[in-house]
């Protein structure tokens, strides 16, 4: 294959960009990019019924929109939001990364699609990517703790909700609103092009029709590495001949995938109802094992809208759901296919928010959802298996001058259906939490949540039981698991003078019955192969740690605004168990310092983002060393409608290995990498 210079690469993307913009500008979707100067106080629609604003939500909240999430724009949700405090990512890859909250993944963080969950396979191993595309977001939202009091057990860790548009509430301005976008990358040799629009189609009585579109393609190869694809510890552990150590470029690291959507939107004055269908398709390999590959397709129809009410006692009813056909299979290097995964479900739900009387707030909802899944082949090491989950939940708030009250509650409950060994197992949960803040002056506040929460075991948990290839185990679940418990708290301090701020979280999360996975010391031949055993095992533990998060603003300094930020995040996670009491895969401590400059038409910003050594490490782990990745970015608004980007990440081609992933030492984060793009609105 033919490779460009650094320069051409970044001519070349230039030029691509300008000409295929304007012949895909008719499918754009709006996205503005002028925001430099965007309000920190951002209205949040996840983690509670109730409207609140990044700054006002006592739970710790990030906004990824407009420049900042053009600027971390990723192949996968886990690497797009890696940066934000609080949050890593599962990196198995360019192509699979769930994000990490608080050292809280897979199964305990929910992936949102507008809202809805994500119905696919991604949080049932490390190597499964997420059917969420970050590539057509108009904004994420990322709620960090307990989001289970609205969504269910499975984001008893935190919540993910990546918000497109593709169901338009608004009618635009003009006949057509929207934006597109293409971008080239060095390190993968990568392309990629996201455009989409909403369509004001025609007057219907009081209300209008408007139709959405959406496109996005992606694809990349193999990405460079700096020398060995293996880490020095584990060379020195397992020595291989020369000739097999890979080096420079990452074997089997390369991605593909497409995303398109349509939907339709009829919106009133003081009501909206709006329908979509996505269809995605993937392709991606699986570095640092032999050459497999996934390919991944769902189709979803999602349903959303709002009913408005004036004078009564209620302000509004609001009724979305989604539907989801989604497999992906695992094709080994040859190009036999070795396992299917499907998993068929739908998802429910129905809010009805209270007019608001003197202080009190008040919103209470149902949701239903269903889970068929299964895999077939020689690694379904879970049986096909039905879920069924019911929940009631109530939020109330209230204001009493300076202080702000916050009080919800939720029932659910769950049913599962093994229809392998004929199991039926039911469980019902309890959870809760009250919160409030106070404003200490007209700048700073103090805030104080507390929660108990009641999370039922996954079919994963409760029915594994076969070979898991991906990280190299033998994994048997325990039907005989109950609820998993925490009792938690929660401390923020918050100021806020004009864009200065400065955001400091405290957690502390006990549980009771944490449900793990603990190697018996057994090994289990499979082809050949001795993969250790592993069980999923209760045992009490505790995630503690903190987060800050600040800005200044020092003026104009030589005709340019100029401004610091940093932030600093630390997470601890034990079990009590006799021995090694660490767990596994838990971010190090973590350090970001960035300088933002501002000229007009010009912003530009540098940044250091720290891990330091991870040396709490579990059983079977490695140490993970420190590492520093310097990154730049520079915008050039050409126009109110153009704007050209370039990136330049990992600027000293360190060598970076993060420990929240499985496969630390076998697949390092790409060297250096400058990316270049051009974006339209109009």
């Amino acid at each position: 294959m033919y490779h460009y210079t650094l320069s051409h690469r970044i001519f070349a993307g230039a030029l691509l960009s300008s000409s295929l913009l304007f012949s895909v500008s008719s499918f754009a979707q709006e996205q503005s990019e002028a925001d430099k100067n965007q309000p920190l106080d951002e209205i949040i629609v996840t983690g509670s019924p109730l409207s609140a604003t990044s700054s006002g939500s006592l739970a710790g909240v990030s906004v990824l929109t407009k420049e900042n999430l053009a600027r971390r724009m990723s192949g996968s949700l886990g690497e797009t939001l890696k940066s934000e405090p609080g949050i890593s990512s599962s990196f198995f890859g360019p192509g699979a990364s769930r994000p990490i909250i608080r050292g809280q993944g897979g199964l305990r963080v929910l992936l949102l699609d507008n809202g809805i969950g994500s119905i696919d396979a991604s949080a049932a191993s490390p190597d499964h990517a997420a059917s969420v595309e970050p590539a057509l977001a108009g904004r994420i939202e990322v709620i960090r703790g307990s989001g289970l009091l609205r969504y269910g057990s499975s984001a008893s860790g935190g919540v993910i909700n990546v918000i497109d548009g593709r169901i338009p509430e608004y009618v635009p301005d003009d006949k057509i609103d929207g934006a597109a976008r293409i971008s080239v990358s060095s390190v993968d040799d990568g392309y990629e092009g996201a455009a989409g629009a909403d369509i004001a189609l025609a007057k219907i009585g009081l209300g209008d029709l408007v139709g959405p579109l959406e496109i996005a393609h992606r694809k990349t190869e193999d990405y460079d590495i700096i020398g060995f694809a293996r880490s020095a510890r584990l060379r020195a552990l397992a020595p291989l001949p020369p000739a097999q150590e890979i080096r420079n470029t990452l074997k089997n690291s390369a991605t593909q995938a497409t995303s398109t959507a349509v939907g339709l939107s009829y919106i009133g004055e003081n009501s909206f109802f709006g329908a979509a269908i996505k269809d995605l398709n993937s392709e991606y390999g699986i570095p640092g094992g032999e050459g497999a590959t996934i390919r991944l397709d769902q189709t979803r129809e999602d349903f959303t809208s709002k009913f408005g009410f004036q004078g009564g006692f209620i302000e509004s009813l609001n009724i979305s759901g989604g539907y989801a056909d989604y497999n992906h299979k695992e094709i080994e290097a040859g190009g036999d296919i070795g396992t299917v995964f499907t998993n068929k479900g739908f998802e429910m739900r129905s809010e009805v928010v209270q007019a608001k009387r003197r202080n009190w707030k008040a919103a209470h909802g149902v949701q239903f959802k269903k889970r068929e899944f299964s895999a077939i082949g020689e690694e379904a090491f879970v049986p096909p298996t039905t879920t069924k989950q019911f929940g009631l939940f109530s939020f109330h708030q209230f204001e009493l001058d300076a202080l702000h009250l916050e009080a919800s509650l939720r029932h659910e409950n769950t049913r599962h259906d093994n229809k392998t060994a004929a199991t039926k197992l039911e469980f019902n949960g309890l959870s809760g939490s009250l919160g409030a803040d106070y404003h200490l002056t007209d700048t700073t506040k103090i805030g104080l949540s507390l929660y108990r929460t009641e999370r039922a075991p996954t079919t994963e948990e409760l029915f594994s039981n076969g070979p898991h290839l991906a990280t190299n185990q033998f994994e048997i679940g325990d039907s005989n698991l109950g609820n998993e418990r925490a009792v938690g708290t929660e401390l923020s301090i918050r100021y806020r003078n004009g864009v200065d701020r400065i955001t400091f979280n405290l957690f502390y999360t006990d549980y009771a019955d944490y449900i793990y996975e603990t190697f018996t010391g057994a090994n289990m031949n499979v082809d050949g192969e001795a993969l250790p055993v592993t069980q999923y095992t209760p045992a009490n533990a505790v995630f503690k740690g903190f987060e800050v998060e600040a800005r200044k603003d020092l003026g104009e300094i030589f005709g340019l605004d100029v401004a610091l930020d940093g932030s600093l995040e630390y997470v601890d996670a034990t079990i009590d168990i006799r021995g090694n009491n660490n767990l596994p895969r838990i971010p190090p401590f973590g350090a970001m310092l960035g300088l933002n400059l501002d000229a007009g038409a010009w912003s530009m910003r540098a940044e250091v983002e720290h891990a330091t050594k991870q040396t709490n490490i579990a059983f079977g782990e490695l140490p993970a060393d420190a590492y520093s990745l310097v990154n730049a970015f520079v915008t050039y608004d050409i126009n109110e409608t153009l704007t050209l980007r370039l990136s330049a990440l990992n600027l000293t081609d360190q060598e970076a290995r993060q420990h929240t992933s499985f496969l630390q030492d076998l697949v390092p984060l790409p060297g250096r990498n400058i990316k270049t793009s051009l974006a339209v609105k109009f």
